[in-house]
């Protein structure tokens, strides 16, 4: 994309909450983007959800709100179809002067997890399934947006209803032509079990690129969403009695052959499939805060609501928080169930992938799978019951040091603890508000 065709141009990167942090520059810094021409404080990624500083942080006044350079991702600019002025968006990461990776940046994190896969001579494919809902959002609680061909408020489900889909059409076709536009690999949409609720699926690729592309989508549904006059939200859990938003990832391995590691030819898939999945299950109560990162991420992982509360795994049961999907040996893959729609993909995608691969290093075993529904489960490790249990078991534990960095980890432990101070003193009428169109 020509960047000084246009007038002006964003740049941006992701912070540990997932919201874009950046500026809007001149097209004359196209050409000196690479150079540094955009500085950004370190403190700009660590910022609670509201974007403001967090108190006590390293990265304020103890360093003097010190500076850093943002760079271009290998990304590139992508076009900004949200906005009626044509635009684009420069996905960014944050370094110190020296080159440096800043270690409070989430793509980094994620990065860092992957150079330790590519030590192996391995590389990692993953594709995400993302939930939202679409909401009427002009009043003072979120309600089911107006069908645009009945005229009439949605009621009720309506789990994989095409008339549903095409009552949506503007809005659908809009949102594919956006992920074209875009470099996004759309693929199904589908009519999901909550009122108003899809869910897109994003096609297998290079895990980096994919959390990417996840990051991206969700701006793009939002800004769309506001464009034909409703709102999208990937909040946990929009209304109380409805079906929540998840975002399920699947991701294989693949070894400098391109062979899939975890494939043996069986359906039950390689030792190296069971390691994997052994460290997913070790890491999955102190991930909670990666997968449940706000207090309204907790109505979501309640018993009976069809997401996991337990670590388990199985084979092609969906019941179980990882599951291994069925098909030909050649695709064989974890699937990981957990997070809810409001997970910022990097850090989601990192405690994910490095769990696993702590798993693969140890030679962990699992227990055996589990048969059956996985929610009446008895005696699984459980996942952090609210939000203060989930902070607690992400600072302190020791497998999420080995694959986190430290100051990612007090950062993000600071910021939750900021937020749900800052939560108990607003009316919990009004917290949709903060989620809408952030996470």
């Amino acid at each position: 994309m020509d960047l000084s065709a246009l007038h002006t141009f964003r740049v941006a990167a992701c912070d540990l909450n997932g919201v874009p942090r950046g500026k809007r520059v001149p097209s004359s810094y196209g050409e000196k983007l690479d150079k540094g021409a955009v500085r950004l404080p370190f403190s700009a990624l660590n910022v609670d959800l509201w974007g403001a500083d967090i108190a006590d942080s390293p990265l304020v006044f103890e360093t003097g709100d010190a500076d850093g350079v943002l760079r271009p991702t290998e990304r590139g600019p992508v076009p900004v179809p949200w906005l009626d002025t044509p635009t684009a968006l420069v996905p960014m990461s944050l370094f110190d002067d020296d080159g440096t990776p800043f270690s409070g940046d989430p793509r980094h994190a994620l990065q860092s997890v992957l150079d330790r896969y590519a030590q192996r001579g391995w590389s990692v494919v993953a594709a995400t399934e993302l939930e939202f809902t679409l909401l009427d959002a002009s009043g003072d609680r979120p309600r089911p947006p107006i069908n645009p061909v009945t005229g009439r408020r949605l009621a009720g489900e309506a789990v994989l209803s095409m008339s549903e889909l095409d009552a949506f059409d503007a809005f659908f076709n809009a949102l594919y032509d956006g992920c074209a536009a875009m470099g996004i690999p759309a693929q199904t949409a589908i009519s999901e079990s909550g009122v108003g609720q899809f869910e897109i699926n994003l096609n297998h690729q290079d895990a980096m690129r994919c959390a990417d592309d996840t990051w991206l989508f969700k701006m793009l549904t939002r800004g769309l969403a506001r464009k034909h006059g409703f709102a999208a939200s990937f909040m946990a859990k929009p209304y109380r009695d409805d079906a929540g938003n998840g975002m399920h990832v699947h991701f294989s391995v693949k070894d400098k052959t391109g062979k899939n590691i975890f494939d043996d030819g069986s359906p039950q898939g390689s030792d190296l499939l069971r390691a994997a999945v052994a460290g997913c299950l070790a890491a999955m109560p102190a991930s909670t805060l990666i997968f449940a990162p706000f207090g309204n991420s907790y109505d979501r992982l309640v018993p009976g609501a069809h997401a996991p509360t337990g670590a388990s795994w199985a084979y092609d049961n969906r019941t179980a928080a990882l599951r291994i999907p069925g098909g030909a040996p050649v695709a064989r893959r974890i699937e990981n169930r957990v997070a809810g729609g409001d997970t910022n993909p990097y850090l989601m995608l990192a405690a994910v992938l490095g769990a696993a691969l702590v798993g693969i290093e140890d030679n962990m075993q699992p227990p055996p799978p589990v048969s059956g529904n996985a929610y009446e489960f008895k005696g699984l490790p459980q996942l952090a019951a609210d939000w203060p249990q989930a902070i607690a078991a992400f600072e302190s534990d020791p497998l999420m040091a080995r694959v986190l960095p430290t100051d990612l980890i007090r950062n993000f432990c600071l910021t939750k603890r900021q937020e749900i101070a800052r939560f108990a003193d607003r009316s919990k009428d009004e917290h949709w508000l903060s989620y809408l169109d952030s996470v």
